[in-house]
């Protein structure tokens, strides 16, 4: 409904200076600013918010928190669960070092009997023993490494899924810190301490007004000396005094032409085009949001 409105108001003016108006100005517009909405992206008691309207705020400023307490506990729970997976890994060289020890002496004396049979000092049939009994030890070793190593990967899926909660659970704490996404003025509070917080909700509204914009309209034949990045001059209301003036920069020129209003009802009026563009204007502080203003182009 507002950028009808300014969109009237704006295309009038323009007709009003391509109709023999007195020419003074090319366009003219309303001033306004990049406002930002802040919502809530935790849910519960706001515990504290300790901003005030038209308060200036800086980039990431905390302004607030929302309850958390059931989060940590929930945190503490998955630490503890954590710990107790932790708990259930196998030490697989542990539980597999009497049973290498025992390998590892049937080999000596595979090696000794080898020797002693190669001297006839000893009955085959006992190395044949020994090397059955190398061969099922060896065969309990690969089963045993198995068996762990799958419990372990069992362990470390549980440990993956907590770790994973875990992560969720402190992005939600950390989504319960109320900061400002950009640095600015608070045009808005829309909540209070002791309230509550639902994920959407809207919290309050910042806006940067040193940088603001001044959204006009300009005829068509007006585009060929305009272009984004040009010098302009801007004029803003000062009340009685008049004018007060400001450099300005075209910032963006939109790529679509739009119809005058409506109650335009003529065939020559309603043919008329215009371009929206933004100014760009440093603000000293007397620019207010919605005030009128104009340009003048060099």
């Amino acid at each position: 409904m507002k950028k009808t409105i300014f969109f009237a108001l704006g295309a009038m003016a323009v007709l009003s200076a391509c109709k023999g108006g007195d020419g003074e100005y090319d366009a003219s517009g309303v001033f306004e600013t990049t406002e930002v909405t802040v919502s809530a992206q935790g849910m519960g008691e706001i515990m504290d918010f300790y901003i005030t309207e038209g308060e200036t705020v800086s980039e990431g400023q905390v302004v607030g928190h929302i309850d958390t307490v059931q989060l940590h506990l929930k945190k503490a729970e998955l630490l503890a669960s954590l710990q107790a997976a932790e708990s259930r890994r196998q030490d697989i060289p542990l539980q597999t070092a009497s049973l290498r020890e025992e390998i590892a002496k049937q080999r000596r004396e595979q090696e000794r009997y080898t020797r002693l049979v190669a001297d006839d000092a000893a009955d085959r049939k006992q190395l044949e023993d020994i090397d059955a009994r190398l061969v099922v030890l060896e065969k309990q070793l690969a089963a045993q490494e198995e068996t762990l190593e799958k419990g372990n990967r069992g362990v470390e899926a549980q440990l993956a899924g907590m770790r994973a909660q875990l992560a969720q659970v402190e992005d939600q704490i950390r989504k319960c810190v109320v900061t400002t996404p950009v640095a600015g003025t608070v045009l808005a509070k829309y909540a209070e301490e002791g309230e509550l917080a639902a994920q959407g909700r809207s919290l309050f509204k910042v806006g940067d007004l040193e940088r603001m914009y001044l959204r006009a309209y300009i005829a068509a034949p007006q585009l060929t000396g305009l272009k984004v990045g040009q010098s302009v001059k801007v004029y803003a209301d000062e009340g009685e005094k008049g004018r007060r003036e400001y450099p300005g920069v075209v910032s963006w020129i939109s790529d679509k032409a739009e119809f005058t209003p409506k109650t335009i009802q003529t065939r020559d009026e309603r043919a008329n085009l215009v371009y929206a563009v933004k100014i760009a204007v440093r603000n000293d502080g007397y620019i207010k949001r919605g005030m009128y203003g104009e340009i003048k182009i060099d």
